[in-house]
């Protein structure tokens, strides 16, 4: 097998699974629609492609730090616009009106993210693309960029394996865990099982991302954790 490792870090990110109309969620950690959908935008893939190649490929998450679910309030249209009301539609024809929506989202978290397959050479085309993507990258969505490079020198591992590459690589934070943060003793793990294995289900593998057939199916995870001790000082490969 061969394991491609991404970085994800920055101010904001959200990582929705349940988000309807005005109430839109975030999990704690990257969904495997999120990270396949990261990962097509690098690509330069409309939503018209079909994301079968990417989505086979087995997704193994470590939280390298928790983040803080926080709330937007957020508020689109209202009052008038050049003289005309200016709001969300009304099916009845009635003035357009103010709609309130709360976005939440994870607030300076940092991911280790593993995708796991047996071509090295497609990982090492998503590995180029990552490092100069073709479209803009975010996290979740539009408005959340990075804040550091998603690619990470060194970070395609020919003949590893995905549990073995997120117990090993060194911690993102480093010795930056926070104004008012103690280093955790640990790290936690969400691994996704091989067919067969019992985990927590997941309706987040996309079968379509097209505007008016968005279709998702079901993957299932485990929860594991690494002792921070355990992991190495210093990465060898980026040096």
């Amino acid at each position: 097998m061969t394991v491609l490792l991404l970085r994800l870090a920055g101010p904001m990110q959200s990582w929705g699974t349940h988000s309807r109309f005005t109430e839109r969620d975030t999990g704690r950690e990257p969904t495997k629609s999120g990270i396949v959908g990261l990962v097509s935008a690098a690509l330069g893939r409309g939503r018209d492609a079909p994301p079968d190649d990417l989505a086979v490929l087995r997704l193994g998450v470590r939280v390298d730090r928790e983040g803080v679910v926080r709330r937007d309030f957020h508020t689109a249209g209202g009052g008038d616009w050049l003289g005309q009301p200016y709001g969300v539609a009304k099916a009845s024809g009635a003035r357009p009106e103010t709609v309130v929506s709360n976005r939440y989202y994870l607030a300076d978290a940092v991911f280790l993210v593993g995708l796991e397959g047996e071509s090295p050479e497609f990982l090492a085309a998503i590995v180029a693309a990552v490092a100069a993507p073709r479209w803009p990258l975010f996290l979740g969505r539009k408005s959340f960029p990075p804040a550091e490079p998603i690619h990470l020198p060194g970070g395609l591992l020919d003949g590893d394996d995905l549990e073995h590459a997120l117990r090993t690589w060194p911690w993102l934070v480093g010795d930056r865990p926070g104004r008012h943060e103690a280093p955790p003793d640990r790290l936690r793990l969400v691994i996704e099982c091989r067919p067969g294995e019992e985990g927590e289900p997941r309706q987040d593998v996309p079968l379509s991302f097209r505007t008016e057939a968005r279709d998702f199916t079901v993957r299932r995870v485990r929860e594991e954790w690494v002792p921070l001790a355990d992991l190495p000082k210093e990465c060898q490969p980026c040096s």
